[in-house]
């Protein structure tokens, strides 16, 4: 991990780094669609967005927290409810499926939809039918955002979806790449850690900020 901490300036630098890897000419042409799984990522897909016509939007999901353990992630749930579950982890915690059922549902009513009608001021997601997505994130853990992102995205029929992070883990490269196209990323960690230790600053997107960026798309 030490190799690589601190790698990135910001997400500004990010967003560049991406650029470098990232078909652009391909992208304009084919008028991808710059769908952010999480703030940062929003972040991001905006900076690489910058001047060109392409459209930008957010895909909000939830994490499911073990009972006891608000650390740990056992599965997430998208706003489209579609469920990614850890099974290693619910069965290793002895979880019964029935609480994640639940709890996915009461984040979808509470969280999800709360943030919809804030953020995207009720707006549904764009539609991607046989359009071209691109999954945009800074960075990833265990690639439950991704994951779940792809999960929706692939049940709205696009035409091909990638996925781009400026830093990855191995694991979720290899984890994600048999369901997107083709993946895009600067740098691929085998030890990963945690996304905040690969930038000299990572500070918190406000909830205006992401209101501004999505109002802009409107």
């Amino acid at each position: 991990m030490q190799k690589y901490k601190n790698i990135l300036k910001d997400r500004t630098e990010a967003a560049s780094k991406l650029k470098e890897v990232l078909p652009m000419q391909k992208l304009k042409e084919e008028n991808w669609i710059f769908v952010a799984v999480s703030p940062g990522g929003l972040e991001i897909a905006h900076a690489i967005k910058g001047s060109l016509r392409n459209t930008l939007d957010y895909l909000f999901s939830e994490p499911i927290l073990a009972p006891h353990n608000d650390e740990c992630e056992i599965a997430r749930v998208s706003e489209n409810e579609d469920i990614v579950i850890i099974d290693e982890l619910v069965r290793s915690f002895d979880i019964q499926y029935d609480y994640i059922y639940g709890e996915a549902h009461r984040k979808h009513e509470e969280k999800i939809l709360s943030s919809i009608y804030q953020f995207r001021k009720g707006r549904p997601f764009i539609d991607i039918e046989e359009k071209v997505v691109l999954l945009i994130d800074e960075g990833a853990e265990t690639g439950m955002q991704f994951t779940t992102a792809l999960k929706s995205i692939l049940g709205m029929k696009p035409k091909a979806v990638y996925v781009a992070a400026p830093i990855l883990p191995t694991s979720v490269i290899e984890n994600l790449e048999p369901f997107a196209d083709e993946l895009f990323y600067a740098y691929n960690i085998d030890d990963y850690v945690q996304t905040d230790l690969y930038y000299d600053t990572l500070p918190e997107i406000s909830e205006e900020r992401i209101e501004k960026i999505l109002g802009e798309e409107i």
